[in-house]
């Protein structure tokens, strides 16, 4: 079994009259399996109302599934004797930063985890500065938290979740408050973490260039899986995305848009680096001007 494992799991949102009877019911997850070995970059795309973020409060027992099962690093969240050791085992990570952040101080609020938690004080403030070096915040320790960008905001409160040693983080769209730098500054910080200190990541986004880099792609629909294998692989099914309401990588549009052309180019280029590859290729190959 992998760190994170659903079987079945389904949720459904329910609707109660004033007498408090259950006047309907809307299926939010349906039917998902799912298996995360420790250790993987994980990404979840869907459109609006697709269910990933409904998933993801599952991996921290924000919700707890109405039919199915889910099982974080080996323990069940149905299981109540167990919330305190799957909540330390999966951090979560929400859109807006100023609803996580409640020290004035940085390195107060990256500490509030572990002093919760009873972490010996030594140890606590050892955990501060390795998550904010972590997450290269560590000079901004004495700065308020108001007085930082949103992409820094977001960089402290990953790092008050690092500072209580997940093994798993489970980022629900992280990213969709920040402009392109703050983007680019939280996606970098993940992915380091991911790959200099083991922490298994779970991304929720809807910006297909945060993806391109991750272990494995899971697209939702009205609840359920409905395409998962690598970047390459399913950004190569552009058709099957746009049916999804999902956007594909930029480079990715313009290679299928080439191919309609009559370009015989591979249809999973994600990058504009592969894109200018196969494009010198091709022109090598058939000796034939490419069109700018």
């Amino acid at each position: 079994m992998g760190i994170i494992k659903a079987a079945k799991l389904a949720f459904d949102y329910l609707k109660y009259d004033e007498n408090g009877n259950v006047e309907s019911k809307q299926r939010a997850v349906d039917g998902v399996d799912l298996d995360v070995e420790a250790g993987d970059f994980i990404a979840i795309l869907g459109h609006n109302g697709s269910g990933k973020s409904t998933l993801a409060k599952h991996i921290n027992a924000i919700l707890l599934p109405s039919e199915g099962s889910l099982w974080v690093d080996g323990k069940d969240t149905q299981d109540e004797s167990k919330l305190w050791e799957i909540r330390q085992s999966a951090g979560m990570v929400f859109q807006n930063p100023d609803n996580q952040i409640i020290g004035t101080i940085v390195d107060e609020d990256v500490g509030f985890g572990p002093e919760n938690m009873g972490v010996p004080q030594e140890e606590i403030w050892q955990r501060v500065e390795d998550s904010l070096r972590a997450v290269g915040m560590w000079e901004y320790r004495s700065h308020s938290p108001n007085k930082l960008s949103g992409g820094q905001k977001q960089r402290v409160a990953i790092a008050g979740v690092v500072a209580m040693k997940p093994k798993c983080i489970v980022l629900d769209e992280p990213t969709a408050m920040l402009d392109p730098n703050g983007r680019r500054e939280v996606i970098r910080t993940v992915h380091e973490l991911n790959q200099k200190e083991h922490v298994t990541v779970i991304l929720i986004t809807h910006y297909m260039e945060e993806v391109i880099d991750a272990d494995r792609v899971i697209v939702m629909d009205a609840g359920k899986v409905v395409m998962q294998g690598t970047p390459h692989e399913v950004f190569g099914r552009v058709e099957e995305l746009k049916s999804y309401r999902l956007d594909v990588p930029q480079a990715t549009l313009v290679t299928h848009d080439l191919r309609k052309m009559g370009f015989d180019l591979r249809p999973d280029i994600l990058s504009n680096e592969e894109l200018v590859e196969a494009l010198q290729e091709y022109r090598a190959a058939h000796k034939q001007k490419i069109p700018d």
